[in-house]
């Protein structure tokens, strides 16, 4: 089976500061020390829409894992559910969208 991934999407937030604030100094370092079994994390910042309007989204996370079950693992732990509950807590621009993807083989060109 190929690898998952989580992926959490941030709606733009009402205070762009706090959100920055709570979110670089307290929600990754919670995400990355007690959610289990990750094979990579990758945060990104959405800069804009490519017709350059404002995006709806502010921040979205992956996080990377070798298989579903391993994945499911992890969101059931103590750990993985106190930073879904502090994404949730931070997101003041609506709550966060959840997906899990499964990774396909990278496409030739």
């Amino acid at each position: 089976m190929a690898g998952v991934k989580l992926v959490v999407i941030y709606p733009r937030p009402a205070d762009i500061e706090k959100f920055d604030r709570d979110y670089l100094e307290q929600h990754l370092p919670m995400a990355a020390q007690k959610i289990p079994g990750k094979t990579k994390f990758v945060t990104a910042k959405v800069l804009g829409t490519a017709s350059g309007e404002p995006a709806p989204f502010y921040r979205i996370a992956e996080l990377h894992f070798a298989s579903l079950p391993a994945l499911q693992e992890a969101a059931g732990s103590q750990g993985a559910q106190a930073a879904i509950a502090h994404a949730k807590a931070i997101s003041t621009g609506g709550p966060p969208i959840f997906l899990v993807m499964e990774e396909a083989a990278p496409v030739p060109f």
